[in-house]
């Protein structure tokens, strides 16, 4: 819960997550990532989940990246994305307030 009104750096960065989760892809793709047991996803099983081509996908984890949503590792050739669950939260704690 929200206990005093946000400062102006605060909206602007939760603005970020929220106009980042806007977009149907990338609300999915969050889903995906934060349903996922073991709390990691590999990139090539997101890519699979869509019928859009893999760059598209790319750009779209990019932004749910810069937005503070998820974070990645890269292991070989592959990326793992797994959620920033603190980042959620916040965003989380705005809507139920």
């Amino acid at each position: 819960m929200i206990s005093e009104p946000l400062s102006e750096e605060a909206a602007v960065e939760l603005a970020r997550g929220f106009k980042a989760l806007g977009d149907p892809v990338r609300l999915r793709l969050l889903s995906l990532i934060a349903a996922r047991r073991g709390g990691e996803v590999c990139v090539c099983e997101l890519t699979s989940a869509f019928t859009l081509t893999a760059a598209t996908i790319s750009h779209h984890l990019k932004v749910l990246r810069v937005a503070g949503l998820v974070d990645c590792e890269r292991r070989g050739t592959w990326v793992y994305y797994r959620p920033v669950r603190e980042q959620i939260r916040r965003l989380s704690a705005v809507l139920d307030s």
